[in-house]
């Protein structure tokens, strides 16, 4: 049976990053697991959590194998500065982003076939000195992706975004023609490649109430977004829209899509979050690499309380053991 290697940077090292992974270590998985980040953190943070954890140095040149219920293998990087749960360290940003770079090398050179990220604290990582805006557009900066496109998955609902961490006002001169094109292009590629979806069906919504009501409450879909769904129909996609974001989340709409793809992070993301929050998954599409990861934030006055949730990190490995044709239903029931 296939095995699959996947790489989870524990993030944030004050935040629930480091709780979630050593919980998620205590159920048997169908993969073989790694956890990027400081060996001493993840062991401290067993201890005071009160889990079993035995800790394993990660040797890559050991063959793959399913993860043991209480064991860990760690990919030790160390931290600059001693961690202080809760309290966030500027000094201890090149050890996040030494985490993110060394998962996701791993993952293209072909060591990893997947990773899977924990939170960051993008603020410390900005005051660190680090020009960071998000895991999105850090990992198509080092994979150099042409354009990512971010996806949110909870069950069978797929929300993908056209633009992601950008001011309210600035979005509608973001969403242009080619973006949008180059967008729903991406998407249509990846529910092929990732979700077998041999002819995905694609629903566009539009970015004004009403999506537009004929050019009376906006011209975006009149002059960008409904030329772009014409134009890819003709190419043979399996587009439809743009369709009024107040209506296309009601459940007979949703039966007609296998995605939405809204034009902007406030649009879509409530949605999903309401619908599947602590279990979502967040996705990078348009890499060369897989990526999953959690939809919460690090969540710092949780960290080593014991009450972090780590069912989002849960869900996340279980879709990227699914994605990488690993046993997808042992994945599931490890997850539960």
């Amino acid at each position: 049976m296939y095995v699959p290697r996947i790489v989870i940077t524990s993030g944030e090292p004050a935040g629930i990053g480091p709780d979630t992974c050593v919980t998620l270590a205590q159920s048997a998985w169908a993969a073989d697991l790694i956890v990027a980040g400081d060996a001493g953190l993840l062991a401290s943070t067993a201890a005071d959590l009160a889990l079993p954890l035995v800790i394993e140095r990660y040797n890559s040149s050991q063959q793959a194998a399913a993860h043991r219920a209480g064991t860990l293998k760690v990919l030790h990087i160390p931290t600059a500065r001693p961690v202080i749960a809760g309290q966030t360290d500027a000094r201890n940003a090149p050890y996040v982003i030494d985490m993110l770079n060394r998962a996701c090398d791993g993952c293209s050179n072909g060591e990893f076939a997947a990773m899977v990220t924990a939170p960051v604290q993008k603020s410390t990582l900005m005051d660190g000195g680090y020009a960071f805006t998000g895991h999105t557009e850090y990992l198509a900066a080092r994979t150099r992706a042409a354009m990512p496109v971010m996806l949110l998955v909870s069950g069978l609902l797929r929300v993908a975004l056209v633009t992601t961490h950008l001011a309210l006002a600035d979005v509608p001169h973001a969403i242009t023609r080619d973006r949008l094109r180059t967008t729903l292009r991406i998407v249509h590629m990846d529910l092929q490649r990732h979700f077998s979806l041999d002819n995905p069906r694609i629903a566009v919504l539009g970015l004004n109430p009403h999506a537009g009501e004929s050019g009376h409450l906006g011209r975006e879909e009149i002059d960008v977004i409904q030329p772009v769904i014409e134009e890819l129909k003709a190419e043979g996609m399996n587009v439809q829209g743009p369709v009024p974001a107040d209506t296309a989340f009601t459940a007979r709409f949703l039966q007609t899509a296998d995605i939405i793809v809204a034009m902007y992070h406030d649009q879509g993301l409530p949605v999903i979050k309401h619908v599947g929050f602590g279990h979502a998954v967040n996705m990078t599409l348009g890499l060369p690499i897989l990526r999953t990861s959690v939809d919460h934030g690090t969540a710092l006055s949780l960290a080593r309380t014991g009450k972090a949730d780590a069912g989002s990190l849960r869900a996340a490995l279980a879709l990227a053991i699914e994605l990488t044709g690993g046993t997808a239903r042992q994945a599931r029931s490890a997850s539960e």
